[in-house]
């Protein structure tokens, strides 16, 4: 038998049905045994009396298009994380138009407010709701839950939740959906009218005012709750029963090491919703742990641009710009040689900001982040950068949504870099058969958080002293906002994959001579860097001025409100020529630091250099590119743009 007086705990709340407004809200609660808060002998079938007899009512759907409301408390990065995986799960089997209610701090609004504002699925509205608001409400309660404050603040949602909203689903980021939550939302019809009648006499009593007083009797023996919100849900059900609807097991199998889940179903197709509901998470030890693992697995992996799908017979309500991105998308001709180039231009790639914890440095007037994008084949190259860069990083990745969990684990299991809490990493998922080199850099740009960036590359290392000479330069120039400035580093590469890095320019220049090292792409696009002036770099002391000359893309440090990249440069080539190309127009003066060097390291060619290579209509396709942006100068700055429209000219003649 279960112990008798005090419930069972219930575990970290995953599933409160609460019926909001005038009519008060339900709950239920579940003990760690068998997941559901209900109680029963051991020697009773479990499966029978716990999910076959509070399932079996036919379940009236409601209409296909209503929609459900789903709120769910996220605070911090990693739990950020994890509503993304529940919330795959959810698109994966709903057919109803979805109302995500999100109650976040600052960090996680940040991050999710971008996701789904980049992610654009129909059907689906977010509301944010400030997490600050509901601290004070709870702060009061001592709490012993991983939790922290979050963990009770679903007792007080009633507070921040629109009036006029009837009813919500409240869940836990920690959980995994293997059916429609139309299913669940259905049981609320449920609810017979003997219930309704006991809602009218908590109208009456007032909820805020019964968990208030409940908590504060329990507090003066729990001393402080260790399952959040639980203990007191556990105390108020135990002095008020009539406010408990049970539901069947399967919307709540438990997974920790003590649970028996599998006494709660008999078959995979009874599961509802697997609750990874403890510390543990993915790591807990249960008979079918490997089955439910595989399942949430399933899950991070699967691309959730699949999920963009539109809901067929109800109005969708569209994220803004959908609508105008479509029809954009649907009068290209895909006849067209440069189809490709034109459909990577308009598409929208989801965005996760800050995938993993950041920590970033105190605001100091002359620091720098430096800024780079990669993709899976060159992440061996982020603990040499970590080594060689101490400062704040900002890094764009383009991955697909498996690639991203073989990142994480990479990032987790490298003592190098699960160190640096300054590096902030941001997941753009891929989407598309070109590279969209300038759109990542972009999302890297516009994460940087100091007021200079140094703009590179990831297949460069740069100088050991170049983050500190970086900051020193900036105080002694008297750089601010108001001085459009950018600082030139000149640019070096070795063709060794075994190459000992330079501690000073001395021995820079020593293996220059050598041959050991050369100015980079000196044998392929020499123009790239020649304005740099790299005889007169050799003997300077001091920084000095260069003028941008035809296909100058030096690597610079700029403000960080500089202007951005032209996402319409994708795939290879003249992606970094433009923006060079926009600073000049706006007046930036390019200064070569004389100490300053960065050294690009030897690596397979990409898919894109290698099409470029080997194709003209990839070549004749990036030319059309380079004319529209021409012309869009032209009509932005005028006759000041003529001189760039001329060397164009004079490239393609030479060509």
């Amino acid at each position: 038998m279960l112990p008798r007086g005090r419930p069972r705990a219930m575990g970290a709340a995953v599933l409160l049905l609460l019926l909001l407004l005038v009519v008060g809200f339900f709950l239920f609660g579940r003990d760690p045994d068998y997941g559901l808060g209900t109680t029963a002998t051991l020697d009773e079938d479990p499966y029978r009396s716990r999910n076959l007899s509070a399932s079996s009512p036919q379940l009236l759907l409601p209409p296909k298009c209503e929609m459900l409301h789903v709120a769910i408390v996220c605070a911090g990065y990693n739990s950020s994380r994890e509503i993304i995986t529940l919330t795959k799960s959810l698109l994966f089997y709903r057919k109803n138009p979805l109302h995500l209610h999100l109650i976040t701090d600052a960090v996680a609004r940040n991050i999710l407010e971008t996701l789904f504002r980049t992610w654009m699925v129909p059907a689906v509205v977010v509301s944010f709701y400030d997490a600050e608001e509901l601290k004070p409400l709870v702060s009061w309660i001592p709490n012993k839950h991983y939790s922290g404050l979050y963990g009770l603040m679903k007792l007080v949602l009633p507070s921040i939740l629109p009036p006029s909203l009837a009813r919500v689903i409240v869940l836990d980021t920690d959980v995994t959906f293997s059916s429609d939550i139309v299913e669940l939302w259905a049981l609320f019809d449920h609810f017979s009218g003997v219930i309704l009648l006991w809602l009218d006499r908590l109208q009456q009593t007032g909820w805020e005012q019964m968990w208030k007083v409940t908590a504060k009797r329990e507090l003066l023996t729990l001393m402080a709750t260790s399952l959040a919100d639980q203990d007191i849900f556990n105390a108020v059900i135990k002095e008020h029963p009539h406010l408990v609807h049970p539901l069947p097991c399967v919307w709540n199998v438990q997974l920790s090491d003590h649970t028996r889940a599998e006494r709660c179903y008999l078959e995979a197709a009874d599961l509802k919703v697997i609750h990874w509901n403890s510390p543990k998470k993915l790591r807990v030890k249960n008979k079918h742990a490997e089955f439910f693992r595989n399942l949430h697995l399933t899950f991070l992996g699967y691309d959730g641009k699949l999920l963009r799908r539109e809901l067929f017979g109800c109005p969708n309500q569209f994220p803004p710009g959908a609508e105008q991105l479509q029809q954009a998308l649907t009068q290209l001709d895909e006849e067209e040689p440069c189809f490709e180039f034109r459909q990577q231009q308009l598409t929208v790639h989801r965005v996760h900001i800050t995938f993993l914890p950041h920590q970033p440095p105190p605001p100091q007037p002359h620091d720098v982040t430096l800024v780079a994008q990669l993709s899976m084949d060159r992440l061996q190259m982020l603990e040499a950068l970590c080594r060689h860069w101490p400062g704040p990083m900002s890094l764009a990745l383009y991955l697909t949504d498996e690639e991203a969990q073989q990142f994480l684990h990479f990032v987790e299991t490298s003592p190098v870099l699960s160190m640096r809490k300054d590096v902030a990493y941001h997941v753009v998922y891929r989407d598309g058969p070109l590279y969209p080199v300038n759109q990542l850099r972009n999302v890297a740009l516009a994460q940087a958080l100091t007021p200079y960036v140094f703009l590179s590359d990831i297949d460069f290392l740069p100088a050991y002293s170049l983050y500190d000479y970086l900051r020193a330069s900036i105080e002694q120039l008297e750089l601010d906002s108001r001085r459009k400035t950018a600082l030139v580093v000149p640019a070096f590469e070795t063709l060794h994959y075994r190459f000992s890095f330079p501690n000073s320019k001395a021995e820079l220049l020593t293996l220059l001579d050598a041959g050991s090292l050369h100015t980079f792409r000196y044998h392929e696009w020499p123009q790239g860097h020649s304005s740099t002036d790299y005889s007169r770099w050799r003997e300077a002391q001091a920084p000095y001025s260069v003028q941008w000359s035809a296909d100058y893309e030096p690597y610079v440090v700029v403000p960080r409100d500089c202007p951005r990249y032209d996402p319409r440069f994708v795939g290879f080539g003249w992606n970094k020529v433009a923006h060079i190309i926009e600073l000049d127009a706006q007046e930036y003066e390019f200064l070569v630091l004389p100490e300053a060097f960065s050294i690009h390291l030897p690596h397979a060619p990409s898919l894109d250099i290698s099409r470029f290579r080997s194709s003209p209509t990839y070549r004749n396709c990036l030319q059309a590119l380079k004319e529209e942006f021409h012309q869009d100068l032209s009509r932005r700055y005028g006759s000041a743009a003529l001189k760039y429209l001329t060397a164009l000219q004079q490239a393609r003649s030479r060509a």
